[in-house]
C-alpha cells in the first residue's frame, strides 16, 4: 500500500481561505501531458454534454478516471486540470467532465445541472465503456462530490466502477448553506450569487416569472436554489432540494470503495456531518487538519495533497483488485 505524508499547510498558503484561494490568486495553467480527445455526449432529451479525453504517453493503464467539477466550475477549472495531470503521471485515462449547462455544454443544453443529476453521470459512463476495459473511477469534487455520491447507490451492475472519491463535498447541504450565509463568508456568498445568475439567466427563457422575480432579489446561494434550482428540478424549495440530494444519508448505501476527503477548516462546508457519519468498511475518511475548500496546497508535493492521496488510493485498489 503505498503511503504518503499527512498534509502540511505549505508557506504563504496558511488558513482555510488562504487555502481556498489560492487557486484563483496565482495559478498559471500549464500543459496536461498525453493526448487530448474532445468528446460529446449526447442525453436522451436532447441536450449533449462534453468533455476532454486524455490518454497519457504510453497508452494507459488501470481505470479510467471521470472528474466531476464543482458549483459553477468546469472542466478547466484549476483543481480539474491540476487532477487530471497528477492521474495522467500516474498512467490513467481521464476524462474531464463538463456536466450539462457547464464550460463548452452551455450552448449544448437547455438545462443546468445540480447535486442529483446522476442520470446524466451514467449516460456518460455507458458511452465511454468501450475505452475503459479496466472499469472507471469517479473523482467528484464540492458539488461534484455531491453528483459523485448521489451516482453511486444508483450505478447499474453492469457499469464496471471500481471506486470512487469526494474532495470537499457538503454532505450537508442545508448546513454548508448556512455556513456560506454568514457574515465572514459574504463575499464568497456574493460570488457564486452573482455568477448563478448570469448563468440561469444566460437561459431566462427557461424560468417561470416567478423563478426570475426570485433571482433578481437572491442574495444567498440558497436563496438562489430556493428561487430556481430547487423547482427547476422538482423539488419545492432548497431545504428539500437539500434534503433529497445529502451525502450523509446516502454514504451508508454505497457499496463500493469510497474516499471521502475534508479539511476541518474549510470556510464554506461544515466538518461536523463528516464527524457524525457511521462509516461501512470499505467507505475510508480522511479529515484533516487544513486544506480549506479543495485548496490542500501541502509541503510534501507540488499537486495539491488530495490529488497525491487519490492516487495512493488509487494504488491501493489496483493492488487489491489484482
Amino acid at each position: 500500500m503505498t503511503t504518503i505524508p499527512p498534509f502540511s499547510p505549505r508557506f504563504p498558503w496558511w488558513g482555510g481561505d488562504l487555502q481556498t484561494l489560492r487557486n484563483r490568486l496565482v495559478y498559471r495553467r500549464r500543459p496536461l501531458p498525453g493526448t487530448a480527445e474532445a468528446r460529446q455526449f449526447p442525453l436522451v432529451d436532447g441536450d449533449t454534454m462534453t468533455g476532454t479525453l486524455h490518454t497519457p504517453e504510453g497508452g494507459g493503464r488501470g481505470a479510467l478516471v471521470v472528474l466531476i467539477h464543482g458549483l459553477m466550475g468546469d472542466e478547466d477549472s484549476a483543481y480539474v486540470i491540476e487532477a487530471a495531470r497528477a492521474l495522467l503521471r500516474r498512467g490513467n485515462r481521464v476524462l474531464r467532465l463538463n456536466l450539462r449547462g457547464a464550460g463548452s455544454s452551455a450552448q449544448l443544453c437547455k438545462s443546468f445541472y445540480f447535486a442529483g443529476c446522476w442520470p446524466d453521470i451514467i449516460a456518460v459512463l455507458d458511452a465511454l465503456a468501450p475505452d475503459a476495459p479496466d472499469g472507471f473511477f469517479i473523482m467528484g469534487v464540492s458539488l461534484g462530490g455531491s453528483v459523485t455520491l448521489n451516482l453511486l447507490p444508483n450505478l447499474p451492475d453492469y457499469i464496471d466502477c471500481r471506486g470512487a472519491a469526494s474532495v470537499s463535498a457538503p454532505i450537508d447541504p442545508l448546513q454548508a448553506a448556512f455556513r456560506l450565509a454568514e457574515r465572514r463568508n459574504a463575499v464568497y456568498d456574493w460570488v457564486f450569487v452573482h455568477e448563478m445568475r448570469k448563468v440561469y439567466g444566460a437561459k431566462s427563457n427557461l424560468l417561470t416569472p416567478a423563478m426570475r422575480e426570485g433571482l433578481a432579489k437572491a442574495r444567498t446561494v440558497m436563496d438562489v436554489d430556493d428561487a430556481v434550482t430547487a423547482p427547476l428540478h422538482g423539488f419545492a424549495d432548497a431545504r428539500e432540494y437539500y434534503a433529497a440530494t445529502a451525502g450523509q444519508a446516502i454514504i451508508p448505501q454505497v457499496s463500493i470503495p469510497l474516499l471521502l476527503i475534508h479539511a476541518t477548516d474549510d470556510p464554506w462546508i461544515p466538518a461536523d456531518p463528516y464527524r457524525d457519519l457511521d462509516l461501512p468498511p470499505h467507505v475510508t475518511l480522511d479529515l484533516v487538519d487544513g486544506g480549506g475548500h479543495v485548496g490542500f496546497h501541502g509541503k510534501a508535493t507540488p499537486e495539491p495533497w488530495h490529488d497525491t492521496r487519490i492516487v495512493a488510493y488509487l494504488d491501493g485498489l489496483e493492488q487489491t483488485h489484482d
